[in-house]
Order: structure tokens, then sequence, then C-alpha cells
């Protein structure tokens, strides 16, 4: 098999002679995002036109704004008025003024209403992803007729795997067949009759896009309609829109786990400055929630001059809090965002976390008990004369702040969501701030009351 970087390295060495129009488009892609956008627009010009609207469709494609603005304006606007609608409305919205208002302009009429009506749409609902290219016909046809007209309009429509039958008057859906029925049913009956008992699935253009992700996935569909009010179909949003969809919120959801914005664009074409901008502020605000655990331990400066080996465990401590804060954390975030969780299910959430915490800081407690058993039974170290009180310490302390970490990492994702905000900014970084400053405390709490007297 030809290695992806050879046949990347090839393409990209290209002539305007058509050598790229015999490549796959995803493969193209790939060649035009190693080059400059003046140098991709020039590649992309030696397409067949068929070729170049194929390509410029892919999502994958990198700077497509600025390889649009590299294109003369006629060229643009044909292969803007070529591409599906949802996709050509996702380019308008990163194109800049003045270019966005003159190649919109330039459009035919039917397709500037769509994709203006498409741009409309908030950015992350249903409506802005979904596409107005399907397959519609009334009740009243015969599946004759139907497949007739299928293999009519078939080049322009994004798929065809779904049809959907609309009222001849009302205009409103009745029913979602698939092909496949189509096929194996009598060409003579009505399309109705291969039609499913059930009800057909749709959603509101405002709902959330991953509301038409869930029912994709939920019910094993191809394509599910979105419709208005009174039950018009406005387009259809497909199972390759929900899978660039999901990519797209998992990688934004991956980049906040880690404690910063979420990137607007690739890695690489993100801007030194808004690097800066999306990283720095959360940076910032997690060095200064971190100044709480210094605050913290100069708190209990007394205890540690008095019993120094306490010192010895407080990284320990602090990871083990921390790591349970974000395991609880990665699941809730995951459980609320596939509805697997409601808001009203917090309790229920606790009361599995709360055992779940004290068993898991059991496990470790008795880990680092054993580690300071050993260390100094065979000589590693002296812990000093009251070290089975220090052990006992710091296997205590685990199981609490283990618990707390459990109990403030899956509480977390509720209280956000609860005011609105995303519940993936509990992001690991942040939990375990938390859960570091209270550790402390947990710490020296518990020290105080099993050292006094001795080390303390």
């Amino acid at each position: 098999m030809q290695n992806s970087s050879e046949a990347v390295e090839r393409m990209t060495r290209a002539s305007p002679n058509g050598d790229l129009a015999h490549e796959r488009a995803p493969e193209i892609v790939e060649a035009l995002n190693a080059q400059e956008p003046a140098d991709a627009a020039r590649m992309l010009r030696s397409l067949p036109a068929e070729k170049a609207v194929e390509v410029l469709d892919l999502p994958g494609l990198d700077n497509t704004c600025e390889i649009i603005a590299e294109l003369p304006t006629d060229t643009a606007v044909a292969l803007l008025s070529g591409v599906s609608d949802d996709r050509a409305a996702d380019i308008f919205k990163e194109l800049i003024e003045p270019l966005r208002t003159t190649l919109l302009n330039r459009l035919n009429p039917d397709t500037r209403a769509t994709i203006s009506a498409l741009l409309a749409y908030p950015e992350r609902s249903a409506g802005s992803i979904m596409t107005t290219e399907f397959v519609s016909v009334p009740s009243t046809w015969t599946i004759a007729e139907v497949l007739h007209h299928i293999r009519m309009v078939e080049r322009t429509r994004e798929t065809v795997y779904s049809i959907f039958v609309v009222d001849p008057i009302k205009k409103t859906l009745i029913q979602a067949v698939s092909l496949r029925r189509l096929i194996s049913a009598d060409p003579h009956a009505g399309v109705l009759s291969a039609a499913p008992a059930r009800r057909p699935l749709m959603i509101s253009p405002e709902a959330d896009r991953m509301e038409a992700a869930r029912l994709i996935s939920r019910y094993d569909l191809l394509a599910v309609a979105v419709v208005d009010g009174p039950g018009h179909i406005l387009g259809i949003v497909t199972v390759d829109d929900v899978i660039d969809t999901i990519v797209e919120e998992s990688t934004e959801d991956a980049q906040k786990f880690g404690g910063m914005e979420a990137l607007d664009e690739p890695y690489l074409r993100i801007s030194f400055l808004e690097m800066i901008k999306k990283r720095g502020g959360w940076l910032c605000a997690l060095f200064l929630s971190e100044m709480l655990t210094a605050s913290a331990m100069q708190t209990f400066q007394n205890e540690l001059e008095k019993a120094i080996v306490l010192t010895l465990f407080i990284p320990l401590i602090m990871s083990s809090g921390g790591n349970s804060g974000s395991q609880a954390t990665s699941l809730l975030i995951r459980a609320l965002a596939l509805h697997e969780l409601r808001l009203r299910d917090w309790w229920r959430v606790a009361l599995r976390e709360l055992p779940t915490g004290i068993a898991l800081g059991a496990i470790l407690g008795v880990i680092g008990i054993a580690r300071i058993t050993v260390w100094q039974t065979l000589g590693f170290f002296d812990y000093g004369p009251h070290w089975e009180l220090v052990a006992v310490t710091v296997g205590m302390a685990l199981i609490g702040i283990v618990t707390f970490g459990s109990l403030a990492g899956s509480m977390l994702p509720f209280v956000l969501k609860r005011i609105g905000f995303d519940p993936a900014s509990a992001s690991a970084p942040f939990v375990a701030t938390l859960v570091d400053v209270t550790g402390l405390v947990i710490y020296f709490g518990v020290a105080a009351v099993i050292l006094r007297g001795t080390l303390l």
C-alpha cells in the first residue's frame, strides 16, 4: 500500500496539468493543506470543476477562506455554487468582509437565500449543520414515480438513502422511507406502503446539534429530519454531519480538560498571540488558585516545624486527591454529555461516589502504610520514633482526601451545568487545584488528631 506521506509529497509536486485529478479527494485535501494558500488555490484551479467542488466540500480542508480569497471571483462563485449548501454556509461564516458579501451577492437567488437562512441559525444548533439537499416526495406518488424522481435528482442531493414523504397540500412531513424498502417494494404501490408503521423521527432547527447526534446514534439512522413548528421539513442532518460534529465537540472537550480555552483553528495555524490568549487566562487563574495552597501551608507552619516528616508526604497526599477528583470529573462530564445523567441525578451520583471514594482511599491508604512500614523496617529511611502514628496519619488522610476528591470532582460538573456553564470547564487542573487546598486542610487536621501529644 502506498505510504500516505509519500503520496502527499508526490501530489504537492504535481503541475497544473491535471495530475491531481486522478487522486481521491481526501488525498488532494491533504496535499493542499501542505501548501501556502496561494499555491493551494493554484492547485485547486488546476482540477476539473467537479473534482474541485468535491475537494472544497470536505471539511478537512485547512485555510479554506484564504484559498477562496486567492481565487478569481468568478471561479470562487462557481465552486461555492457547486458545494453542498451546509458546507457553503460553513465557509461563508469564516469569510471576512467585503469578500463575504461580494461572493454571497454573486450567487444565484435561490442558493443565496438558502445559505442566508442557514447562516441565521445559532452556531451549535441542528439547523446550522443541516443540509437542504434532500429528497422529498408527495404521499400520493407511487413507488415507481419516487424511484424515477430519485434517478433524476440524485446528483443534486447530498444523500438519497432516506426519502421524506410529505403531505401534498400542507407540505408537512408524514413519513421517512429508506431507499432499501423502496427498492424491495411493489413499484405500482403507493409510497406510503413501503413506510414503517412508526412515526418519523424529527428535530427542531433550534435544538442542540448534539441532540441530532444522539438521535442518529440511538436509532441507527443515516439522517434525521429538521422541521419547523407546523412540521414542514427544512432540511436533514446526515450521519457524516454528525461525525464532524462529534469530532469537533470531542476536540473542544479534550482541550478544556487540559485547562485552557478550546482552539478555533488547527494547532499549527493558530497565531502566537492567540495561543497565549487561549492558554494564559486559565493558567493565571489556576496559578492564583494554587496560591491558596501556599496560604494553607502557612496556616500550618507551626505543625510543619514540629513534625518535618509530614512534609515528605504532601505531594503524595495532594496528587492522590487531585487524581481521584479528575477521574470523577471525567466520568461525569461524559455521562452528562451523553445524557446518561440529568441534573436531578446528582444525589444518586453522590451516594455512589461516597463509598467509591472511601474504598479507593482505603486502597491507597493501605499502600501508603505498607510503604512507610517497609522503608522503616528495612532501614531505607527513619521516620522517627512515632513512625507508626505517621503511617496511620498518612493512611487516614488518604481516605479522607480521596473521598473528598471523588465527591468534589463528581459534583462540580452538576454545579457548572446548573448555573449555565459548560461542564467541560471543570477541567482536571481546576479540580486538582480545588482538591489541593482542601487536601492540605484534611491532612493536617488528621495529623492534629492522631499526633497530638507526640509530634504535635
